[in-house]
Order: C-alpha cells, then structure tokens, then sequence
C-alpha cells in the first residue's frame, strides 16, 4: 500500500497588459496508482513588486530563480523591458 503525493503546475497562463504570470498548483494523493484526492491552488507572479515610502518608489524585479525553468522561460519571453516600464508606471499612477 503505498501513498504519493504530487504537487505540479498544471496550468499556467499570462494574462493582462502586464503580462501577469496566473500559476495552477493541482495536488493529488494516490494509493497504489488509484487518485483518491486532487486539490488547486492558484497564485500570480507579477514581473515587479513596486512600494512608496511617501517620498520616492522603490521598484524590485520579481525573483524568478526559486521557479521552474518553465515559468522561468515563460517570465523571459513575456516580461520585456517595455512590460516591466509600463507596470512600474501603472504602479506609481495608483496613488
């Protein structure tokens, strides 16, 4: 009788202007082979976490390297230098 549990990302999508990165999480507990339970979660990784301290904005590009090297590629390809500006801009323009 031997029980396995596998956490994979089994969907994952880039949405919006700013190339969002939407990530799928699917858990699924096995018993000899046979699925007795599969669970999701799901989270967003966005190329720039930006924060202001009431006198300036500090901008941090997102740290992909705990990632995947699949949702590391995808980040490369989607999040280009004109992405990443305009997400910092629209950042700023929330105050």
């Amino acid at each position: 009788m031997a029980i396995t549990k596998t956490i994979v990302d089994d969907k994952i999508e880039v949405v919006g202007d700013f190339k969002k990165i939407q990530v799928r999480t699917a858990t699924v507990i096995k018993e000899d082979g046979v699925e007795l339970t599969r669970s999701f979660s799901r989270r967003v990784i966005s190329s720039v976490f930006s924060t202001y301290d009431g006198s300036s904005w500090t901008h941090t590009d997102t740290d992909m390297s705990s990632e995947s090297t699949e949702l590391q590629g995808i980040a490369n390809a989607v999040w280009t230098d004109a992405v990443v500006a305009a997400q910092k801009t629209a950042n700023e323009a929330t105050l």
